[in-house]
């Protein structure tokens, strides 16, 4: 048990270790991308994804599975020792584990830039001035006033009817 606690904590370093190193740069999965496919489904130059960095879950679970697994054949061949597989699985999630502590503090990182902060900013002003602008018009085509009417007594028999509160509703157009 205390083996593979200390190997679950060696593979959380060696996974932010691996996310940040693919992270600087993406050679390895370039390459691979440049010999399995043609020239028109080959990446972009400005294209950042590496096989753990900027990956779905699945995908990167995949590769470091695999890589694990590749790891494993090559210790059982070298050692005549024959329960890693404990020791593997402890691995493959630690590294998935400090795979994404590195991305949360990667992105912490670019998310916190003088110049995502200003651009938030900014359009945080420019939403709360078109809320403003909203709430200004309908209040000013409420607040109209009326016009001034002298009363005067009525008399009961003079009353004309009123109109009722489904014709009233209709007319400002509230039901059909």
């Amino acid at each position: 048990m205390t083996l593979e606690i200390i190997i679950f904590i060696l593979s959380i370093l060696f996974g932010i270790a691996l996310y940040w190193r693919e992270s600087k740069s993406n050679a390895i999965y370039r390459f691979i991308n440049k010999l399995t496919h043609n020239d028109e489904l080959q990446m972009k130059p400005d294209n950042r994804k590496g096989f753990i960095h900027l990956q779905p879950f699945l995908m990167r679970l995949v590769y470091v599975s695999l890589l694990f697994i590749i790891a494993a054949v090559i210790l059982q061949y070298a050692t005549p020792i024959q329960a890693f597989v404990q020791y593997f699985v402890s691995a493959i999630v630690g590294t998935m584990v400090g795979t994404y502590i590195a991305s949360a503090f990667l992105f912490a990182r670019n998310s916190t830039k003088k110049e995502t902060i200003e651009k938030v900013f900014d359009k945080g002003k420019e939403m709360v001035h078109e809320f403003t602008e909203d709430v200004k018009e309908t209040f000013e085509s409420k607040e109209q006033p009326a016009p001034e009417t002298k009363e005067t007594p009525k008399n009961t028999a003079e009353e004309t009817p009123k109109k009722s509160a489904r014709d009233r509703f209709k007319d400002k157009g509230m039901i059909k």
